[in-house]
């Protein structure tokens, strides 16, 4: 499934940072839009030189030992979602996220990242 595949990809450029950052540019559409919350706000980079400029911004400081664990990942047509977890010595705790992605043509159209709420223990 095509859907499947470009997420399963866009987690393997992920894990490697920014060795991969060809391998991940090649995943967004030109005028793809990415939404991200790693700044402190939520931010909106459009197209895929903002979206270069916004990933290599946290490619500048990685997180040491990361662990990018995907935890599940559901698919419509043209839509997908996941759902992570990361894990650093440099985190207080796992953070764990979902992603929401439209593709299109087999490139990610527009990737919606939020930072999910802390589960009651």
């Amino acid at each position: 499934m095509e859907e499947r595949d470009v997420v399963e990809r866009y987690f393997a450029a992920m894990r490697r940072g920014a060795e991969a950052e060809d391998e991940m540019m090649a995943l967004f559409a030109d005028d793809a839009v990415y939404v991200d919350p790693f700044s402190g706000e939520m931010r909106t980079s459009t197209g895929r030189e903002a979206i270069r400029a916004t990933l290599r911004s946290g490619w500048e400081t990685p997180l040491p030992d990361l662990k990018l664990i995907v935890d599940e990942i559901t698919i419509e047509p043209g839509h997908a979602a996941s759902v992570w977890t990361c894990e650093s010595p440099a985190l207080p705790g796992p953070i764990r996220g979902r992603d929401r992605y439209v593709i299109r043509n087999g490139k990610i159209a527009r990737l919606e990242v939020e930072i999910l709420p802390d589960e009651p223990e």
